[in-house]
């Protein structure tokens, strides 16, 4: 078994798009606009793997805390240098917090944040 995709809902589709396809690089697969829920959907790969949906609804409720909520705590992407990441998300406006090193794994990681707050993680393979 395998993940196939992780959907997300975000409350500015405009926004987001441009959040997760220009600052992250994720690819477009297709987009489209569902009419009866008023609703985009727009499929987005790394590479040639689909991996996220995002979607946009009318009036989506609020994150509720973050990250301790009930639900999705982070979403958390591979890399081979969090340090080149970090520098390069920073280069775009994103707030990053700092280099920490996972005490199993002896892993470096670091978090930063989606437009609507949500936690996302890189971590160094």
């Amino acid at each position: 078994m395998q993940i196939h995709h992780i959907a997300i809902i975000c409350s500015d589709y405009a926004v987001s798009k441009k959040f997760y396809t220009e600052v992250l690089g994720l690819s477009i697969i297709r987009e489209v606009y569902r009419e009866e829920r008023q609703s985009y959907k727009l499929d987005l790969a790394i590479g040639d793997h689909y991996v996220i949906e995002l979607f946009s609804f009318p009036n989506p409720p609020k994150r509720l805390s973050r990250p301790e909520s009930c639900g999705l705590r982070h979403l958390a992407f591979s890399v081979e240098s969090v340090e080149d990441k970090r520098n390069e998300l920073i280069k775009k406006g994103l707030d990053c917090e700092e280099i920490r090193t996972d005490e199993f794994t002896d892993k470096k990681f670091f978090f930063t944040s989606d437009p609507d707050d949500l936690p996302l993680e890189f971590y160094e393979v």
